[in-house]
């Protein structure tokens, strides 16, 4: 039956990569970090599948050392390694790629969330600035990459559940010898948990490569999103533990929202000049327009971004042995322009937000340029070696529109170049063991807001976060390559660390203030055990612990020194299983649990751990030799915890109001779905 295949890939499902094969170009259609020789966590579309088709965060969740923090559907932060944990909202210290097309923006932020997980072939996650030809972003890389095909088909999947869940997915998928194209259609949409909260998004997406001969190929990919997201915002302990279900008291009188168009352009071209040396050029376009109404201001605003990307590769003969040598660059620079007004929603007689005098008028030029190589090289038989430089080029303009005379505050920021080095270092002692080790440096600019003092004016004194990052690890395939085991130790060290002083209700101010570190423990393992003829049972787990704490670190007076990091917990689990029959029936479980989250850098507050227990089951089968359905249903946090899902550090309470700190997670809740397939 067609959906056996379907189950056979399904089983294929591995955490972490196993070695990685030295090749100097992809073959699946998309970029991804090829030339690795120590594991890249690798979240496939197996475990994409385990969870809710709402959200890539659980999938991602189960790579131990990367935690998404969700304070809503448009509210998510990344962290890995604890690096990205005291960005007040969103995330800017990893970089991510969408089949090679960078998707985030000239000052760092990336939203991964607002990306469809059914659009999604693989997720590979390269923890740490170990991957030069990405950019040397302390927290590292994240590259999404859609499937490859195998045959043309039409689909669609339809999703309901609760608090309103509302999902449809429509796609196309055309495979022959030369043209390869899918298209992607989605609508989502919820009434939302707590008060304020409803949230509303339709998508499509367009991936397509030809290839006109051996030699020369091309793919375009086109993205565009829209969404309007209502805002409840953070809420106090006080108010999480009375009603978690309520907003915030000023964002539901003003009816926050946020209203966004985001579109991503990429254009790339391939070409082998010979069968050992290519080339990959991509030129990318980005647009994206919000409006905010926030019961401080109403923000509106527009970005343009452009860039190019090129990467040479040339595979190396070196006798038995294969090498590969990759140089290339990726420059990229947008311009946003953006303004705000007041709110004037305390006028408004309960309908929410309405526009008042404008307060600011801005344009900000943001430039990065980044020039990169990397050399991977087999040292003998059994060790190999891949030396990485990146050379980073970054500035800013700064222009202000509404401010005239002496009170007017335009500036430029151009950052001294940074140069930093990589090497990765595998020993494979047999088909069953294999060593490696990692030394990297890495950085992290602030955004342009943050170099701002409070009047407004560019600090000149403020530069970026650099940190050198140090890991060795272990793979181990024990049973006749039945259990796979890997396991990884890291120390990064970061210093001139940003802080994002909170100096009004929406007004951070960042400065350098100190140094952390970073160290921990990662261990995760899967058992893929064949019970008789027809059931395959693939039991996992991952987990982290460490310990990130403040090394030197004086705030106004006060002295952190030696108190743990803020905002990430110091121990994760994500446990479960797969259960697949050959007929069709598959069962998922999953746990995931996390210590306790420091609130603020005194370590005076901390989250509650929490506990969480998801299910899913389904059955897939034919109904026609070329038509086949899919009938699963879940449940999620089936114990019904409270807990808070995300949180805001170092929270502060205005006038006589409770310091907001909580985002609740949802309680109990449900989804059924059903998917049709039709073989073309």
């Amino acid at each position: 039956m067609l959906y056996n295949v379907q189950i056979k890939a399904q089983e294929k499902a591995p955490t972490q990569l196993p070695g990685v094969t030295v090749s100097g170009h992809s073959t699946q259609g998309y970029e991804s970090d090829s030339t690795a020789v120590i594991p890249i966590a690798s979240v496939s579309t197996a475990e994409l599948q385990q969870f809710s088709p709402t959200d890539i965060t659980p999938a991602i969740n189960k790579v131990p050392g990367a935690f998404i923090l969700s304070g809503g559907m448009n509210v998510k932060r990344i962290t890995i390694r604890g690096v990205g944990a005291r960005t007040p909202y969103g995330s800017n210290k990893v970089k991510a790629y969408f089949n090679g097309i960078p998707t985030t923006n000239g000052i760092g932020e990336t939203a991964l969330e607002i990306f469809d997980p059914e659009s999604i072939g693989n997720i590979e996650i390269i923890e740490g600035p170990k991957a030069s030809i990405y950019g040397s972003s302390l927290g590292g890389a994240i590259l999404l990459q859609s499937g490859p095909l195998t045959y043309s088909s039409v689909s669609n999947s339809l999703t309901l559940g609760s608090y309103g869940l509302l999902k449809n997915s429509a796609q196309l998928s055309v495979a022959d010898k030369k043209l390869s194209l899918t298209f992607n259609y989605e609508h989502l949409e919820k009434e939302g948990y707590r008060q304020n909260s409803a949230y509303n998004r339709n998508a499509v997406l367009l991936n397509t490569s030809y290839r006109f001969n051996a030699n020369n190929s091309l793919s375009l990919l086109f993205s565009q999103i829209a969404y309007n997201a209502q805002i409840p915002s953070s809420i106090s302990r006080s108010a999480m533990d009375q009603d978690p279900r309520q907003a915030a008291s000023n964002w539901l009188e003003a009816q926050g929202y946020k209203n966004s168009h985001t579109t991503l352009a990429g254009l790339s071209y391939t070409h082998r000049f010979t069968p050992s040396f290519q080339n990959t050029t991509s030129f990318f376009y980005t647009y994206m327009d919000h409006y905010e109404p926030r019961p401080f201001n109403i923000l509106s605003g527009f970005t343009n971004g452009y860039g190019l990307r090129t990467v040479f590769g040339r595979d190396l003969d070196l006798g038995n042995n294969k090498g590969v040598i990759q140089v290339g660059t990726e420059m990229y620079k947008d311009i946003y322009r953006w303004k705000t007004v007041e709110n004037l929603y305390q006028e408004n007689e309960g309908r929410g937000s309405i526009e008042g005098l404008k307060l600011s008028d801005n344009k900000e030029y943001r430039n990065q340029l980044n020039l990169f190589a990397t050399l991977s090289l087999p040292l003998s038989q059994k060790w190999k070696a891949r030396l990485g430089l990146n050379a980073n080029f970054t500035s800013y303009n700064f222009l202000d529109y509404y401010n005239t005379d002496h009170n007017n505050t335009s500036a430029s920021r151009r950052f001294e170049p940074i140069l930093a080095p990589s090497l990765d270092i595998a020993y494979q002692h047999s088909k069953q063991l294999r060593l490696y080790a990692n030394i990297g440096r890495g950085f992290s600019f602030p955004g342009t807001e943050e170099t701002l003092t409070p009047e407004g004016v560019i600090n000149p004194e403020l530069g970026p976060e650099k940190g050198m990052h140090y890991e060795a690890g272990m793979q181990l395939k024990l049973l006749k390559d039945q259990l796979s085991i890997t396991t990884a130790v890291y120390l990064m060290s970061i210093r001139d660390l940003l802080i994002a002083e909170r100096v009004g209700e929406d007004q951070y101010i960042g400065r350098n203030a100190g140094k952390t570190e970073h160290k921990g423990i990662e261990f995760s393992a899967t058992y893929r055990a064949v019970i008789g003829h027809s059931t395959t049972l693939i039991p996992f787990i991952s987990t982290s612990i460490n310990k990130h704490r403040f090394i030197r670190f004086e705030d106004r007076g006060n002295d952190y020194s030696g108190n743990p990091l803020t905002g990430v917990p110091n121990f994760r689990t994500n446990a479960g299983f797969r259960l697949i029959h050959q007929k069709g029936l598959f069962l998922y479980a999953n746990y995931f649990g996390t210590g306790k989250i420091p609130l603020t850098d005194s370590n005076s507050l901390q989250t509650d751990p929490h506990h969480i227990f998801n299910l899913k089951a389904g059955y897939g089968t034919s109904l026609y030799p070329r038509l086949s359905i899919q009938i699963s249903g879940g449940i999620d946090n089936i114990g019904n915890s409270r807990y808070a899902s995300s949180v805001l550090i170092n929270a502060t309470g205005f006038g006589n109001t409770e310091a907001r700190f909580y985002y609740p997670g949802l309680p109990r809740n449900y989804y059924a779905g059903i998917r049709l397939r039709y073989i073309l």
